[in-house]
């Protein structure tokens, strides 16, 4: 019998980590190739986990709700279909054979990276601990020693330093409060002391006070603790401003109506009004590339891409944003087929954890839920967001070579929330009034 190693897969660009949600197999359990034996999470998608071998679950190494980096080791499967002499080699061995041998189990799973490369040695050199790249990268840039990382209690496994551990550590910092009081525990505690102390923290995390009268208490769900999480830090980093326009859609809104029947008998999909915005907002990024950017420190990074991400409703109330790749790239019909995919998908629960990596500007539509215009909060590490209001019919002032009259039209708000770092007034009111000269500009007679 020889014993194959399951690496937690390699999930999308940028993803260093996910959480453990459930197991399907148990020690002692068989296992066909390719079953699903657990499900996991990053930041936003959910995806399963087949085995890559046959045979029977040998050991599981992390619990329900464990943060694990790409790459690590999380369960043992034993199996007749190697050799013994497979079976001899070391873990740093079996685990890098393992990587290297084993081929992609879904279009997003690909090598995995082994997991001593996400270990870095302690100071006094007697031992190491985990840190993802994530985290050396928020403390790099927010100026957090090595010296403080190793006296930073982690509420990951084995004491690990998370994510939100660092980011909490640096609020903490920029407060002024003494990170001794809250961050030097001894990482020799027993896993029951840190499974009370990570209790005590999420308590005082999501819990305000006492209550009174007749209310329900209903647990955040792990993606609304994310969002929330994600939003906090968004306002925290970047300081918003928002401004706002509006449109008259009234050559668009006819020309769909005209054509939507024919448009779906002959593509297969429906055309909705969001590859239209999507269309304006990609010509206008074009014209105004310094939109489409990030900030690193004190450097712009211009994006060349043009990634468009847009704001979904799940069937929970949550919300995701899947991309656009390469967005300009699409013609209408392209941006309606990969619009209505990338929706279906959401909503079924079918996303790739790729499906919400590498935006460069995001787009919601306030207006599906009957909203005029809103305010919304910048999709980091982006510098803008725009956001269309409901489509609604108002009479208006038409100016004509003839003199001005008032006709119905179909009106709609538009607004956008820039990081002012980068993006000043000037530029986000051009910006804005540019995709709404877009929109009302559209021309009746095109084809599709």
């Amino acid at each position: 019998m020889a014993t194959v190693d399951l690496v937690m897969p390699k999930l999308g660009e940028s993803i260093m980590e996910a959480t453990i949600l459930k197991w399907h197999k148990q020690p002692g359990d068989p296992v066909k190739m390719d079953e699903t034996l657990l499900d996991i999470a990053t930041d936003k998608v959910d995806s399963e986990v087949p085995s890559t071998a046959a045979g029977v679950v040998d050991e599981i190494l992390y619990n329900v709700n464990d943060v694990v980096p790409i790459g690590a080791v999380i369960a043992r499967i034993r199996t007749s279909a190697q050799s013994s002499a497979d079976s001899q080699q070391s873990p740093v061995d079996s685990l890098q054979s393992t990587v290297r041998s084993q081929q992609p189990v879904s279009s997003h799973t690909q090598d995995a990276v082994v997991v001593d490369s996400y270990r870095t040695p302690k100071s006094n050199g007697s031992s190491s601990r985990f840190y993802s790249p994530l985290v050396l990268n928020i403390a790099a840039s927010e100026g957090v020693n090595m010296s403080e990382l190793e006296n930073l209690q982690g509420t990951g496994n084995e004491g690990r330093v998370t994510k939100k551990d660092i980011l909490q550590y640096v609020s903490r910092k920029r407060q002024g409060q003494s990170s001794t009081q809250t961050t030097q525990v001894s990482r020799e505690q027993s896993p029951a002391v840190r499974e009370s102390t990570n209790d005590q923290q999420t308590q005082s995390n999501y819990q305000v006070g006492s209550y009174t009268g007749n209310v329900e208490i209903i647990e955040m769900d792990r993606m609304r603790k994310l969002i929330a999480e994600h939003m906090v830090r968004s306002k925290q980093t970047s300081p918003h401003v928002t401004s706002f326009t509006e449109a008259d859609v009234t050559n668009l809104v006819m020309w769909r109506e005209k054509v939507k029947k024919d448009f779906e008998k002959r593509e297969g999909t429906k055309i909705t009004f969001t590859p239209l915005f999507i269309e304006a907002v990609v010509r206008c990024i074009k014209k105004f590339p310094l939109v489409n950017c990030s900030l690193d420190g004190d450097k712009i990074i211009v994006k060349k891409d043009i990634n468009i991400g847009m704001a979904t409703a799940l069937p929970s109330g949550n919300l995701i944003v899947p991309v656009i790749r390469n967005a300009d790239q699409l013609n209408l019909v392209g941006l309606a087929k990969q619009v209505n995919n990338l929706a279906d998908n959401a909503r079924n629960g079918k996303l790739r954890a790729d499906d919400t990596q590498g935006g460069t500007f995001t787009m919601t539509n306030v207006g599906t839920f009957g909203s005029l215009m809103g305010t919304p909060i910048i999709n980091q590490p982006q510098v803008a967001i725009l956001a269309v209001g409901a489509i609604k019919k108002r009479p208006v002032v038409i100016e004509t070579p003839h003199g001005d009259s008032i006709a119905i039209r179909h009106m709609m708000y538009l607004s956008m929330s820039y990081d002012h770092r980068i993006v000043d007034g000037s530029l986000g009111a051009t910006f804005l009034t540019a995709v709404a000269k877009e929109l009302e500009n559209f021309r009746s007679d095109r084809e599709f």
